[in-house]
């Protein structure tokens, strides 16, 4: 008998839970959604911190919100484990963004391949972007260091701008390696137009937070704003878990 009430009790506690985490992601979505209706919401559920719900958004974005909506964070929470602060909501924009980049076909990318690949690095590029080109004359020491380089396309000024007509023609060419080095050269590339990605690419890149390029993303879907040197880029990518 006694057995059969501490069943029940169980059972009681997690129906109230499941219940409490139901009123909370309705109460949640819609505050949030009474400001913006088309937030990407993808998922919502308890944070590591009591009390606090954590709010996925499409692309790896998180915001945190308390459970009746009223309260709503924007913000890296991080934990203390064994003496050392982790950062908890970057772990999670991580994990969100590497699925979303692995979630690229390579046949849709402008891939310079290691020889002997150890790890991948995902750039978001634009042609006439001074970084990049810098980056993109030390794509063969990258290479050498086993690291492979898969290049996407993000137009700085948008669809409207030259650049993304070039990064267009690129993408079109039947060489896509030899147009990329001819863009990243100042050298002109032959206009071509093709079924390509680099619409759909540009709005992924703003869907994550790329704001400006190089945007780099290790293979762990950690994100480097900017232009990092070869040796110490190859050393962060080799190093991505």
């Amino acid at each position: 008998m006694r057995v059969t009430r501490i069943f029940a009790a169980v059972a009681l506690s997690v129906a109230s839970s499941l219940t409490l985490a139901a009123d909370a992601d309705q109460a949640i979505r819609k505050n949030l959604q009474s400001i913006q209706p088309d937030m990407p919401i993808e998922a919502i559920a308890e944070s590591p911190m009591p009390g606090l719900y954590q709010v996925q958004l499409k692309g790896g974005r998180q915001l945190y919100a308390s459970a009746d909506g009223q309260f709503v964070l924007q913000g890296y929470l991080y934990q203390f484990k064994e003496g050392q602060a982790v950062n908890l909501t970057e772990q999670e924009e991580s994990r969100a963004i590497a699925k979303e980049i692995n979630g690229i076909p390579t046949k849709e990318m402008v891939v310079f391949a290691a020889k002997e690949p150890k790890t991948h690095i995902t750039v978001f590029t634009d042609t006439d972007c001074g970084y990049c080109q810098k980056l993109h004359s030390e794509v063969p020491e990258l290479n050498r260091q086993g690291v492979e380089v898969r290049y996407v396309a993000f137009p700085r000024q948008g669809l409207a701008s030259p650049a993304y007509s070039e990064l267009v023609s690129v993408w079109c060419a039947k060489d896509q390696q030899a147009a990329m080095n001819a863009a990243k050269s100042r050298q002109d590339v032959p206009e071509a137009k093709c079924d390509n990605p680099v619409a759909k690419q540009y709005e992924l890149g703003q869907m994550i937070g790329v704001n400006g390029t190089p945007a780099i993303v290790l293979a762990n879907g950690k994100m480097i704003p900017g232009y990092q040197p070869a040796p110490q880029l190859a050393k962060l990518a080799l190093e991505a878990k």
